[in-house]
């Protein structure tokens, strides 16, 4: 292989596909990733049977070639190298990678030890790269932490038509995002769940100047697969029955309240610094107020009183601040709404744009109240 590439070209796709590969490998040839050079292009790939990443970028190519040499090696090299020209070149054993006056070689690994790529499955449709970070990031939210549950740890994506429903819960609370895109076929009705983490993982790869394309063969219901900007990944599916999660939402809330959602994120974190561990912070809506509070009788106590926009019967709640915080970040817009039947069934979380707007259903937070004794 002898290949003439541009060298800040080169870094980034290493970066980028070599991301994917972890600090130790339960396979030490999973440390690698595959150089191939052919048809005008150096073609890049790792795999780390959970997540695939391909990359391609033009290149010189006076020799075609495939090499397999350690990834995070590879990539620190060529994020070092001078902003010239980078040559490589191999022969039986080694890869030299030469720019400027510098020249690194590297040992090969065993090409034909390395597991093949998933193929990649049929396109499913196309939506813009911000909308679907942002629904990632907000669907994410409740994603669980408890790797015995593995349903728990991911991310049910359902595609209906043009609409895509995210959807993430760890028992206490619910995160639930949603977004139009563009359909192959527009009568699509299928489900995946994909493990969250990996998933956040691509969304944060991505240029989010260019589209993002999903693809998924809903006869062989294994990966789901990501194309953004010449690059593509695929993540592997998680095997299981998600909750049924869509009953935990009341069909009407009697109670709700408008809040100023800084004004009440900034009174919730004063309120978290006499908050135990795990200890709940109180709101008491009454009249057109909202009153926090925290701590107990014999430690330190905080209260903060808020002005707000409520309809309904006076009413008592107490959530762990954490989730609070976490849920109300989350919400893009100026203002939140919180909708509630009783003091210990799930609240609604609904960001809206003016005070006296209705609220947008492209993101709802479930969280359940804590028992107040």
């Amino acid at each position: 292989m002898k290949v003439e590439i541009n060298s800040a070209a080169l870094a980034d796709a290493v970066a980028w596909t070599t991301r994917i590969i972890g600090a130790r490998p339960a396979n030490p040839i999973l440390a690698g990733v595959q150089l191939e050079a052919i048809d005008g292009q150096l073609q890049l790939s790792a795999f780390n049977y959970e997540i695939s990443a391909r990359h391609h970028i033009e290149a010189g190519i006076d020799e075609s070639g495939s090499v397999l040499v350690l990834g995070k090696l590879l990539a620190d090299i060529t994020k070092s190298l001078p902003a010239e020209k980078t040559y490589l070149s191999t022969d039986d054993s080694t890869l030299t990678i030469k720019s400027g006056k510098s020249t690194f070689t590297m040992q090969l690994m065993p090409q034909s030890e390395y597991p093949d790529l998933p193929v990649i499955p049929a396109k499913l449709g196309q939506v813009d790269a911000p909308t679907f970070m942002q629904a990632v990031s907000q669907a994410g939210v409740a994603v669980s932490r408890e790797e015995n549950r593995p349903v728990l740890t991911g991310v049910r994506i359902q595609f209906e038509g043009d609409k895509v429903i995210m959807t993430s819960t760890d028992r206490f609370r619910l995160s639930r995002s949603s977004f139009t895109w563009t359909p192959q076929d527009p009568n699509i009705n299928t489900v995946t769940l994909v493990r969250g983490s990996l998933l956040r993982d691509v969304a944060r790869s991505l240029d989010e100047h260019q589209n993002v394309v999903l693809d998924f063969d809903a006869d062989k219901p294994s990966l789901l697969g990501f194309e953004n900007a010449g690059r593509v990944s695929t993540s592997q599916l998680i095997d299981g029955e998600f909750p049924a999660v869509d009953r935990l939402f009341a069909d009407e809330y009697p109670i709700q309240a408008v809040i100023d959602r800084q004004v009440l994120i900034g009174a919730i974190k004063r309120m978290a610094l006499v908050a135990e561990r795990n200890a709940a912070i109180r709101m008491q809506f009454s009249g057109q107020e909202l009153t926090l509070s925290a701590g107990a009788s014999d430690e330190a106590q905080a209260k903060e009183i808020l002005d707000i926009d409520m309809d309904g019967e006076d009413i008592t709640v107490a959530f762990n601040p954490a989730y609070l915080i976490e849920g109300l970040s989350a919400i893009t817009e100026p203002f939140v709404r919180m909708k509630m039947t009783t003091a210990v069934k799930p609240v609604e979380f609904n960001g809206q744009q003016e005070s006296d707007s209705d609220e947008s259903m492209d993101y709802r937070y479930l969280l359940v109240p804590m028992r107040l004794s």
